[in-house]
């Protein structure tokens, strides 16, 4: 294998016994990654859901699932369970998690590089649903599912569909 310099503008991080080599990360390339939570009560057959308020920077007045973004160095997992108690006040364990969707979108309102949007669900949570961000949602509650709004972000909508059908699946948004 040669030992070419790296390329001008990739940085390479020097190499040590205790860390590899590392490039510097593409951050204008970056695909923004998302967890979503469906934590749902079978025993009532219901789901807690949220409406975006009228000052939210997406989906102003549409229901959702508790979602948000991951920090750098998160993994998965620990953002859906660190956002759906930031949202929702309602505690799981990463544990709990099941792998209900995938979203890979093209574009996103803070993501004009996309966005990759991993739905989780989990029956099992402490907590009874509060709305702990009242200037991003208007409310957070529990819905029954055969009573969802329609008036729902159509790629979590499509996830939440697919789980209580029991199935899994990846959907692409806005690719051509």
């Amino acid at each position: 294998m040669p030992n070419n310099p790296p390329d001008e503008g990739n940085t390479v991080a020097q190499q040590t016994d205790d860390q590899p080599k590392a490039l510097m990360p593409a951050l204008e390339s970056m695909t923004l990654l998302v967890a979503a939570v469906i934590v749902h009560d079978k025993a009532t057959n219901r789901v807690v859901l949220l409406q975006r308020s009228e000052n939210a920077k997406f989906a102003q007045g549409m229901w959702d699932l508790p979602v948000g973004k991951s920090e750098p160095g998160e993994p998965i997992t620990e953002t859906a369970v660190r956002e759906l108690y930031e949202e929702t006040g309602l505690t799981v364990t990463p544990e709990s998690l099941r792998v209900a969707h995938i979203i890979h979108g093209a574009w996103g309102v803070e993501a004009p590089n996309g966005f990759l949007t991993v739905v989780f669900a989990t029956h099992e949570w402490t907590g009874e649903p509060e709305n702990r961000e009242p200037r991003k949602h208007s409310q957070v509650c529990w819905v029954d599912v055969d009573a969802i709004p329609a008036a729902f972000v159509a790629t979590t909508a499509k996830a939440l569909t697919r789980h209580l059908q029991g199935s899994q699946e990846v959907s692409l948004d806005g690719w051509k």
